[in-house]
């Protein structure tokens, strides 16, 4: 396709977006697809004209490849992404140079998510318009999808002492928990005081509780403001409250994806790969049941937040040890794309402590084994298996430098589930890589 083209197909589809966007609230958001469609359309028309990237991190991002595809969906970082379904299996993966980036800054990513799945939601089970069938709240919220794409939302409407929370077992110990967040309308006047707040309490319902844990994320955009931590101990108070420095100002405006790991009393969250809060005695007791989520400070109408892919895990332990211990490992935190072997680059924690383990011990041997949920066929699924568990391969040997005769893959498919395929929780459980000591 000529440029000239490419220039025409851009405005066909800025019209197409622009017929929409006064038809509702929700497309408003139309004006940020339009900006992500231009940009997908630029990134291929400079494809053309570009040098390969590196050879090695293409072999990840795009396994059994030997030259970068373009994207398959107009994908910007402005319009939401399911990337917790398999629905739809597509072999083929995309890269493009920014993604082989992404891997490298992500090599020293070193969150390790959960192993046994206490609590995920995607919201494809509920009605557009409904609040979501797994949560509770004592004020609103609801469901949305942003113009075309499959991705589902859940708005958390602000309010003092609003709260949302999932409708999950009491937490654990050891645990972690991730999603996706996304905001609109965000701009230098919007309020210091905006921003997300996720509590750990002892309270089940909508009060503090006597025991908490809280970290409050800011969106506002005319300051760097930073991540405030807080906890409350029944007989003693306040002990920590503090404001980390930090300026996520740009992270927020693209879906950045928030993970948190609580070990006992100690708490960490990371904003994409940057850990910003690791405090060693921040949750009271060693132990808080209830997972609940706040926001406030927006404008009314005009700013917005919604969040998605609430996965929640028990674990988050050393995955050194269990693999020295076991001789085998399995886990559902390596992240692909939809229905793709592109490893997810917040992903790389995990793979980066399989390396450490085979450094350590310099004579193991590892079969990688993948498996996918039940969604599309049983052929596409084996080949997905199969490509996600060469790709963690592949990652393994050329970031790591793990050498490539100790290691093997294979793809199971969706033949061995351990969670039920008819709920969006056992499709996570059964979307997952094995380590298994040979």
């Amino acid at each position: 396709m000529k440029t000239s083209n490419k220039t025409v197909f851009s405005l066909l589809i800025v019209l197409m977006i622009g017929s929409s966007i006064n038809a509702q609230f929700l497309k408003k958001l139309g004006k940020k697809a339009e900006q992500a469609a231009q940009r997908t359309i630029e990134r291929r028309v400079d494809k053309e004209t570009s040098e390969k990237t590196d050879q090695a991190l293409d072999s990840i991002l795009e396994p059994g490849s030997g030259q970068k595809q373009g994207p398959k969906t107009p994908q910007g970082n402005d319009l939401p992404t399911n990337t917790g379904n398999d629905s739809g299996n597509n072999n083929s993966g995309s890269a493009t140079a920014s993604q082989a980036k992404s891997i490298t800054v992500y090599s020293k990513f070193d969150y390790v998510p959960g192993d046994k799945l206490m609590f995920f939601d995607d919201y494809s089970k509920d009605f557009i318009g409904d609040f979501p069938a797994k949560w509770n709240t004592n004020g609103s919220g609801e469901v949305v999808t942003i113009d075309d794409s499959p991705q589902r939302w859940m708005e958390l409407v602000p309010g003092y002492g609003i709260h949302y929370i999932p409708n999950m077992p009491e937490l654990p110990e050891e645990y972690t928990i991730e999603f996706d967040l996304l905001t609109y309308g965000m701009d230098n006047q919007t309020s210091s005081t905006a921003g997300i707040e996720i509590s750990l309490s002892d309270d089940p319902n909508f009060n503090a509780g006597n025991n908490y844990a809280e970290a409050w994320l800011p969106v506002g955009q005319y300051a760097a403001f930073g991540i405030r931590a807080r906890n409350h101990t029944r007989g003693e108070g306040v002990t920590i409250n503090s404001e980390v420095r930090a300026d996520i100002r740009q992270a927020v405006l693209n879906q950045p994806h928030i993970s948190i790991a609580v070990n006992k009393a100690r708490f960490r969250l990371w904003v994409n790969e940057e850990k910003y809060v690791d405090i060693p005695q921040m949750v009271p007791m060693n132990k808080l049941t209830t997972l609940k989520f706040n926001v406030n400070g927006l404008e009314d109408g005009k700013e917005k937040i919604f969040i998605s892919n609430l996965k929640v895990a028990e674990g988050g332990v050393d995955l050194r040890r269990k693999l020295l211990s076991d001789g085998k490992v399995s886990t559902n935190g390596i992240l692909f794309d939809v229905g793709s072997a592109n490893i997810q680059p917040q992903s790389m924690g995990i793979i980066r402590q399989i390396s450490q383990v085979l450094t350590q011990e310099a004579s193991m041997k590892l079969k990688i084994v993948g498996h996918t949920d039940a969604d599309g066929s049983d052929e596409s699924n084996q080949k997905l298996s199969k490509n996600r568990a060469e790709a963690v391969k592949n990652a393994l040997i050329s970031v790591y430098g793990v050498s490539a005769d100790r290691l093997t893959s294979e793809g199971k498919g969706e033949s061995e589930p351990v969670g039920d395929n008819n709920t969006p929780d056992g499709k996570a459980q059964n979307r997952r890589v094995e380590f298994i000591k040979q």
